[in-house]
């Protein structure tokens, strides 16, 4: 079953502001710790979110999150036959990154614009490689397209750069410092132009960056999906360097894995890159390999996704709508304090938090409170005091514990996902 993941909905949220004001806002304007001077630069995936979410509901998101899939796994195997990979080892390594990253494919989240790009830059610089032509310069609109969707644009900016200091520069400096530079510039086209320097800085210094929470905490061998991520992302990079990758791939294979090591998030770009060397080398082993017939159902999964993505209800993901209904009630005005996913629902549906997404738009000090109450810490209890009436959390989640054990509050409602809480008077 699709899920919403916790970083989604508020792009549905700061676009639905964006189109109410016609204008790009300079604060997180659902939220009551203050944000003045954020700097708004993927304001276009917010309108696609908002414009998907106001058409069809969740049901929108989960359209846009096939679409993602198909464009990554379509290009993945473009690359892969452009590559000369056996069918068989192209079928086994599609599967293999399916397979290892499931919560990429089947979890909505911000980044499935990245999901798309990242394998068309990937395509784009292994065809230069082996074919230089003035077609690198396409990654110039690349970049503006990405930068104005999602922050992982920053990603593909350091792939670029490994391919032009690695490979082309060598034979055409001037045209790949040209290219870099040009790319660079692209990366602040968007609403926030210089401001786009801040933007990226401030996610990269978030509170959940460095704190290392969530999805940017490091792998965990005590983590089932970790595990399997090892399990099969292991052999893919092993088969990946057997094949002697050229020097640039070299780099970002390292590269990509110490980023996975770091933030689990990372390890989908590890897979997508070296699915295509490890298929080549999965064919040198002249092993037994699956028919053709596997590589289509491969290619199928984004027809898989799409069946149980519009075929049944989308998960429930937070508070229920009669609990989030009763906390907007509860709250009458006030702001509501609640994990990322139940914040997001609130700030869509017309409610204010105290914090939430994006993290990176609140003062630091605001930050790193809000990570340690999610996480349960006693320090994190400071966020409770004033304004704070009304609380809304994760059932069976670190900050419900604490909250059930703390006599300042009383739970008011619960369903099967949240509980709520209101600050004893």
């Amino acid at each position: 079953m699709i899920q919403i993941g916790s970083d989604a909905r508020w792009l549905a949220a700061i676009g639905a502001v964006i189109a109410r004001a016609r204008a790009i806002p300079d604060a997180v304007a659902y939220a009551a710790v203050p944000s003045d001077g954020w700097h708004d630069a993927p304001a276009l995936g917010q309108l696609a979110f908002h414009g998907l979410e106001a058409l069809f509901g969740d049901k929108g998101l989960v359209l846009a999150q096939i679409a993602a899939v198909t464009v990554a796994v379509a290009v993945l195997a473009l690359d892969l036959r452009r590559a000369d990979a056996r069918d068989g080892a192209a079928a086994a390594a599609l599967l293999a990154v399916v397979v290892a990253a499931p919560a990429t494919f089947f979890v909505v989240r911000a980044e499935l614009f990245s999901l798309a790009l990242f394998p068309v830059l990937v395509l784009l610089l292994r065809s230069e490689s082996r074919f230089a032509s003035k077609r690198i310069w396409l990654v110039v609109p690349l970049v503006v397209l990405w930068a104005n969707l999602h922050g992982g644009v920053l990603l593909g900016l350091g792939v670029l750069g490994a391919y032009l200091a690695f490979r082309r520069a060598r034979s055409a400096p001037l045209e790949s410092a040209c290219v870099l530079a040009a790319s660079c510039l692209a990366l602040l086209a968007t609403p926030a132009l210089l401001g786009g320097v801040s933007y990226y800085a401030d996610v990269l210094r978030s509170g959940a960056v460095s704190e290392r929470y969530g999805l940017w905490g490091p792998l965990s061998l005590h983590e089932p999906l970790d595990l399997l991520f090892v399990a099969i992302a292991v052999p893919l990079v092993a088969a990946a360097i057997r094949r002697r990758p050229a020097a640039w791939e070299l780099v970002l294979l390292v590269a990509l894995a110490v980023m996975s090591v770091e933030a689990r998030r990372n390890g989908i770009w590890l897979l997508l890159f070296a699915a295509t060397p490890a298929a080549r080398s999965f064919g040198a082993w002249r092993v037994p390999l699956v028919s053709r017939r596997l590589a289509i159902a491969c290619c199928a999964a984004p027809l898989l996704i799409a069946g149980v993505g519009l075929s049944r209800p989308v998960a429930p993901g937070g508070a229920g709508a009669p609990l989030l209904q009763r906390a907007l009630a509860a709250a009458n005005g006030s702001p509501i304090l609640a994990d990322p996913l139940d914040a997001e629902q609130v700030a869509l549906h017309g409610g204010r938090i105290l914090i939430g997404n994006p993290i990176e738009a609140f003062p630091r000090e605001h930050q790193r409170l809000y990570v340690d109450w999610l996480r349960g810490l006693p320090e994190g209890d400071a966020i409770l005091g004033a304004p704070i009436r009304i609380v809304l959390v994760e059932r069976g989640s670190e900050p419900q514990k604490r909250l059930a054990a703390d006599s300042a509050f009383r739970e008011l409602a619960r369903d099967e996902l949240a509980v709520l809480y209101a600050a004893r008077t």
